[in-house]
């Protein structure tokens, strides 16, 4: 795994609101990412047959991609990935804070033919209200500007505020939010299977649709910096969790956040 940072790469984050990480993994690392990302989302039974797929009781969302939330939690090969300290330390050297904890996990698969990610940002669906979250996005497969890569709007990070949009069917809704990124020159972030982007919690960012007859696969994970508090959201949180907490609460459940990296040590 290509874990250590240059200036550069850091400089780069913190000013454009992303950072793109060539051959993030090995060879035999993609391998391993892929068999439990693979094999977590099939015991979920989240793949769907052609004739599925192709059924007229799909919705535009149920199209854009398989969304499967957690999988930390059912699958040991998973865990083992997306609380790999190592990344949970390069997410502290790109965002400048202390720790971090696991948001949650998502693998984004974009069947065949899938429909576009219109642009929105992540940390406002959240549960926590911060600058600083993170996430990590682990090419599976080669994402081109063929098969759904992601478009990235520099730093519109820098200007963001946690006003969204949800993921609908016009890829220029969050506009109407933000007209002033309407200008914004995207950049495409193509990758190679076993690269990876990091990019902001309030980073814009979408997808494109899957113009091809073959699967495009993304594992993900979000951070949340350690201290975070309960801004009165639901987001992932089931509804007992919810019951117990108030806002200002510190969420720093180890079963439901584990701390990944701290600087401070465990």
């Amino acid at each position: 795994m290509r874990t250590e940072l240059s200036f550069e790469q850091i400089e780069s984050y913190r000013d454009n609101g992303f950072v793109v990480i060539d051959n993030f993994l090995t060879p035999d690392e993609l391998e391993e990412w892929r068999a439990a990302v693979d094999g977590a989302v099939t015991k979920r039974g989240h793949y769907r047959p052609a004739e599925e797929r192709a059924g007229s009781n799909a919705t535009f969302y149920t199209r854009v991609f398989i969304q499967s939330l957690q999988l930390w939690k059912d699958s040991d090969a998973v865990k083992k990935l997306v609380l790999d300290p190592r990344i949970g330390k390069m997410c502290c050297e790109l965002e400048g804070v202390d720790g971090f904890r696991v948001w949650h996990d998502q693998a984004l698969i974009k069947e065949p033919w899938a429909n576009p990610t219109s642009f929105h940002l992540d940390n406002p669906y959240w549960s926590f209200t911060s600058r600083h979250s993170i996430s990590i996005w682990v090419a599976l497969d080669d994402a081109t500007e063929q098969n759904g890569c992601l478009y990235f709007l520099p730093k519109s990070h820098q200007t963001a505020r946690h006003e969204n949009v949800g993921i609908g069917p016009n890829m220029n809704g969050l506009f109407a939010v933000y007209p002033e990124w309407a200008t914004i020159k995207p950049f495409v972030g193509s990758m190679k299977a076993g690269s990876c982007s990091f990019h902001n919690g309030l980073m814009a960012h979408g997808a494109g649709a899957n113009m091809t007859p073959g699967y495009r696969r993304a594992m993900t994970c979000a951070y949340m910096p350690d201290g975070s508090t309960f801004n009165g959201t639901r987001n992932i949180l089931t509804e007992e969790q919810v019951s117990k907490l108030k806002i200002g609460d510190l969420l720093d459940d180890p079963d439901q956040n584990p701390l990944v990296y701290s600087v401070h040590g465990a």
